[in-house]
């Protein structure tokens, strides 16, 4: 029997396993608009995608909380994510609007809060006290 996965659960897998790299989600003419602390881009085509993700996703991880809505066209997924860069963990909260078509991912809406070492997470969980 052959299990199959949809081009978010490849996106998903991918991110965990630091292997942007090889993932097959996207369409050649995917489109990226992402929102970052302070700044909003955009990215064309599937191999600047794959080199913008790359960068964020660059060490293994894990989905502290992860939430997936279906919607018309797509998904809406929201995740923790959490990780060791250099020996620090670090965390990064993000929401994804994803349209598929064909099975693969052809615009992808993120908004990042930014990443967060160890220290800043204390700081934030103490604010919240």
């Amino acid at each position: 029997m052959t299990e199959t996965t949809s081009a978010v659960d490849r996106f998903l897998t991918a991110v965990q396993s630091a292997a942007i790299a090889d993932c097959d989600a996207w369409a050649e003419d995917a489109i990226l608009d992402a929102t970052v602390p302070n700044w909003r881009f955009h990215r064309h085509g599937v191999t600047a995608i794959r080199e913008t993700y790359a960068h964020w996703f660059a060490d293994p991880a894990n989905f502290e909380e992860l939430e997936r809505t279906r919607v018309d066209g797509g998904e809406v997924v929201r995740y923790l994510l959490a990780w060791n860069e250099n020996g620090v963990p670090h965390t990064a909260h993000h929401l994804h609007q994803f349209q598929v078509r064909d099975d693969r991912i052809v615009e992808d809406l993120v908004m990042c809060g930014g990443r967060w070492p160890a220290a800043l997470m204390a700081e934030m969980e103490a604010a919240d006290a």
